[in-house]
């Protein structure tokens, strides 16, 4: 098992800076080799099941159980205690909050999720290297600017030269 750090839409987050620069009069910026390989690992799971801890804007953590499935299903089942469940069945995804008896459904095309769920998707797009002090660790961070609400996944991969791209995903804690 490994740990995928989530912060989900039902939590939200803090405004996200605006990226500088009018759309169309400025280049894209190259693709960093270190992303293009974590591509190429995600590209490469077909199925998973991982620890994973969520945390909102205030600080509060969640923990529990991630399962994914291609094409597109994807399983977090929280902690002991914790009333709610997410699921999604690739084009949207719904959150059940079994205390209060209420379902809402968000649509994840272009958020970060879809990334993870859509092994076609371009990590690039929303993923930004995060510092680390191990050359043997690749940090992912990927995040929709225009649309804080969809949250961040934070994703660290060990680089592996048998696996796919170079890295397999893992948790180093």
């Amino acid at each position: 098992r490994f740990l995928v750090a989530v912060a989900l839409i039902a939590l939200g987050l803090p405004q996200a800076p605006a990226v500088a620069g009018a759309e169309g009069t400025t280049p894209a910026p190259a693709v960093s080799p270190q992303i293009e390989q974590a591509v190429a690992a995600l590209r490469a799971i077909s199925t998973l099941q991982a620890d994973f801890v969520q945390t909102d804007r205030n600080g509060q953590r969640l923990s529990g159980v991630l399962t994914l499935q291609r094409p597109g299903k994807i399983r977090f089942q929280y902690q002991p205690g914790v009333p709610l469940l997410i699921v999604s069945d690739g084009a949207a995804l719904t959150l059940i909050d079994y205390e209060v008896r209420q379902v809402q459904r968000w649509p994840i095309k272009n958020s970060p999720l879809g990334a993870l769920l859509d092994p076609r998707r371009d990590v690039a797009k929303y993923g930004k290297l995060m510092p680390v002090s191990s050359p043997n660790i690749v940090s992912v961070e990927v995040r929709d600017r225009a649309h804080p609400e969809f949250g961040v996944i934070t994703m660290v991969f060990v680089r592996k030269p048998s696996a796919p791209g170079g890295l397999e995903l893992r948790s180093e804690e």
